[in-house]
């Protein structure tokens, strides 16, 4: 049995062997050998078939000029950039995540959620240009590739050794490489950028401030997080202090400094906030609207009522709502209803018939069920209250957990009241219903953001907010004549 795993072991060797001998590409960006995988025909292949994966998940951002505009920006870009044979095909998402992102083969991504942030069009084109970045240098292929380097490794040991524990371990041994890999891309894509930037005559050192943009938002981050007593969110891990402050990123980018064209160009700071003037801040229409602890959804035509003082989050699929103490969820979903049967029929079959002290709920226009039951998790089960609240051929599943009996006893009567509370809207809710909206005005002499925050249209840390909407977080002011963002 031993020589038998052994020669397993040196065919897996033999195997990695000869895919690092016919896997090796010229890289677009350094001119040296890298270890890849995959053809660029196979490359460009994988990101259309991703692309469409993407599309199912986010819809396009409604702005007609808006994307024009991104896109004459990645074309001009492109065509200054390692891999200006590539066609490069650009979406602006209807998101209020601030996130861009790119796939193997010329695809980019770039949400309204992070361009609400951007201040000037030398900005937009950073971003665009770390998303070029990431294609040109096939970090996504290389990525790919030392993934399955990695898993071929992990086989590897697994039989020389009979034990999946120490497949698993080589496994996550290759995992943490490929992180760190991830990061050293980021770094590079950085350096890519400001050279893209350079190349079509921005200043390099605007890549300084689109990564200013996601460090301001890490920062005000840790304010809720300690608010709200959650571990912060990391939105740019390569940086542990300011941009401005980070050595490794200051040298890569003033490298770009040696091009010809850089810093001919103006950053564009009108022309972009133009484009910004009535853009959608936060979830859209169509994703519904939170206000305080109230949602209104206009095609839905709902109105759910949350509890006071919860924190609501409008999930792509789902409402969740939760205490400040943490100790309890309150959930709402949605489903189509496919077969003719009542609330309680329909709570009996998806909880197996295990749904206690059941009774209806009639709320001011819709009927429903509900009841207790207990949900397995990881660790066991936790009691919940259950619901189904029919709505036409729609229906609204409602769980509210605590980590325990005693907390389920702590917020159930909320809990009930918030699906007692779904109901049809309003008409004179109809304008609820529609989203935020940046809007662009002059500042006069003696504006300041605590004043204008007075009459925004923003419920949590208006100040803070505005600050980081213009680019001046944490403490920065509007100067007379300068335009600037508000929300209406």
């Amino acid at each position: 049995m031993m020589g038998k795993q052994v020669n397993l072991f040196t065919l897996s060797i033999i195997l990695l062997g000869s895919l690092i001998f016919s896997g090796c590409a010229t890289n677009p960006v350094t001119g040296k050998q890298d270890l890849v995988l995959m053809s660029e025909a196979q490359e460009i292949n994988l990101g259309k078939q991703a692309h469409q994966s993407i599309m199912k998940q986010y819809r396009p951002y409604n702005d007609p000029a808006l994307q024009s505009y991104v896109e004459g920006l990645v074309e001009e870009l492109g065509n200054k950039s390692h891999r200006s044979n590539l066609v490069y095909h650009v979406t602006v998402l209807d998101s209020p995540q601030i996130n861009a992102f790119a796939l193997p083969g010329g695809y980019l991504y770039i949400t309204r959620g992070i361009m609400a942030y951007m201040n000037s069009e030398a900005e937009l084109a950073g971003v665009l240009g770390h998303e070029l970045g990431h294609i040109t240098a096939r970090h996504g292929v290389r990525q790919q590739s030392a993934g399955t380097i990695a898993g071929i490794l992990g086989a590897g040991v697994g039989i020389l050794t009979g034990s999946s524990q120490a497949a698993q371990a080589a496994n996550m041994g290759g995992t943490a490489l490929i992180r760190g890999y991830g990061r050293s891309h980021e770094l590079e894509a950085d350096r890519l950028g400001a050279e893209y930037l350079a190349n079509v005559g921005y200043d390099p050192e605007e890549m300084i401030n689109v990564v200013g943009i996601l460090k301001d938002q890490e920062e005000f981050d840790k304010q809720l997080a300690k608010e709200e007593g959650r571990e912060p969110r990391a939105y740019h891990g390569t940086f542990s202090t300011h941009p401005k402050n980070d050595t490794r990123l200051q040298e890569v980018i003033r490298a770009a400094n040696k091009f010809d064209n850089a810093a001919t160009r103006e950053a564009g700071r009108e022309k972009f906030l133009r484009y910004m003037d009535g853009a959608v801040l936060g979830t859209s229409e169509q994703d519904g609207v939170l206000r305080k602890n109230r949602f209104y959804h206009s095609d839905l035509n709902l109105f759910v009522e949350f509890p006071e003082g919860w924190k609501v989050s409008n999930l792509p699929d789902r409402l969740i709502a939760t205490p400040k103490t943490g100790d309890a969820q309150l959930q709402i979903t949605i489903d189509d209803l496919n077969k003719k049967q009542t609330p309680k029929e329909y709570l009996s079959e998806q909880f197996k018939g295990k749904v206690t002290k059941g009774q209806p709920v009639q709320t001011a226009n819709f009927q429903g069920y509900t009841g207790y039951a207990n949900l397995p998790t990881k660790s066991g089960t936790v009691p919940s209250r259950v619901a189904a609240v029919f709505h036409g051929k729609r229906i609204y599943q409602v769980l509210i957990a605590g980590k325990d009996s005693n907390a389920l006893n702590k917020y159930d009567s909320v809990g009930l009241g918030t699906i007692k509370s779904m109901r049809q809207l309003k008409n004179a809710e109809r304008e609820l219903a529609k989203p935020k909206n940046i809007k662009l005005i002059r500042a006069k002499s003696g504006d300041t953001f605590a004043k204008l925050a007075e009459k925004s249209d923003i419920e949590h840390h208006p100040v803070e907010q505005l600050r980081l909407l213009n680019g001046m977080y944490p403490d920065g002011e509007p100067k007379p004549g300068q335009l600037i963002k508000i929300v209406q």
